[in-house]
């Protein structure tokens, strides 16, 4: 009896452990390549090609839907790049779409794989970016295996029913990918297609030519004049009530979380010398009463480095009105 229970055992722990793939198995890059070919049919993807670029051993497809400039040295691994994506895994339980925070990158093309500020940064997409994108300004769909991925142990946070939070093991991963050639202009583009999108007039650009100007490249609008006697300067401490969105319309801070009341009447207290470069160009001058809406650049934002909770390269919406203002 004792025999036959160790046997059965045996028999349903060899069948586990066969199921699963790791990352010494022979057939792992078969498998992989079965997983990528059912995506593409499933989803009736057309134009994609396999990466032949170092012999046909990534794996890697890819389709080039937008091919920056070629003129220039391809993108070498100590080069610093910067680029904006969206990461799912194939099953579909991480998803990742959100290009107007957290997922940017700004650093070194060989830095990439040790990880970024969401799921996603892979040697798979180093191993892309150098190998099949080559060039700054090239936007591309990128179906990366699962070897070159998180492999036999996936990633993330919680149980392997989470979504959102971990990308499982033998996962393959659907990028698509826009290697920005110029931050300015691309942060110039984003603020000009929200004001679009959202049909908004009466802003002042800055003006981006002359940039010996401190606030160039902030696009404002006076929505009220002030009618206080004090005018907010370098040295002035005011208060007032904000919000600040991003380009997406989604609040990342607004009076109500500093008081941490919804619907609070507080009045959040400021020195013009502690907020972001935007927020002080656009304010400068104004008074008491004065409500400014200003779309800010990520230079005269939270710059490449970003802040908590809010990524590097990310182009900002303030609204503030201006409660009282006190200078020395």
């Amino acid at each position: 009896m004792k025999q036959t229970i160790f046997t059965l055992l045996l028999i349903t722990c060899i069948g586990l452990i066969s199921c699963r793939k790791t990352s010494n198995d022979p057939n792992i890059t078969q498998y992989d390549q079965t997983q990528i070919q059912n995506y593409i049919s499933a989803n009736g993807l057309t134009g994609m090609k396999r990466d032949v670029s170092n012999g046909d051993t990534s794996g890697i497809y890819y389709q080039i839907l937008s091919q920056g400039s070629t003129t220039g040295t391809p993108l070498d691994y100590p080069d610093s790049v910067a680029f904006v994506l969206t990461v799912k895994s194939f099953d579909g339980k991480y998803v990742n779409t959100d290009t107007l925070n957290l997922a940017h990158f700004d650093g070194l093309l060989g830095h990439i794989s040790f990880g970024g500020p969401v799921l996603g940064f892979t040697k798979g997409l180093q191993s892309a970016i150098h190998d099949i994108i080559k060039y700054r300004g090239t936007r591309a769909r990128l179906l990366i295996p699962s070897r070159v991925a998180y492999g036999v142990n996936g990633v993330g946070t919680g149980s392997s029913s989470n979504t959102g939070t971990r990308i499982l093991g033998n996962q393959c991963l659907d990028y698509y990918i826009n290697v920005v050639s110029n931050v300015t202009a691309y942060d110039d583009y984003l603020i000009r297609d929200y004001m679009k999108r959202n049909n908004l007039s009466g802003y002042t650009p800055i003006d981006t030519v002359n940039k010996s100007n401190r606030g160039w490249g902030l696009t404002y609008k006076v929505i009220t004049p002030g009618t206080g006697t004090d005018v907010l300067s370098d040295a002035s401490s005011f208060t007032a009530n904000y919000t600040g969105k991003y380009l997406n319309d989604v609040v990342f801070g607004s009076t109500a979380t500093d008081a941490g009341t919804t619907g609070t009447t507080n009045l959040s207290s400021f020195t013009i010398a502690s907020i972001v470069p935007g927020v002080q160009e656009a304010l400068k001058g104004q008074k008491a009463g004065a409500v400014v809406s200003m779309l800010i650049p990520s230079r005269l934002g939270y710059g490449k480095a970003g802040t908590t909770g809010i990524g590097g390269n990310v182009t900002l919406h303030f609204d503030f009105t201006i409660g009282t203002v006190t200078n020395p």
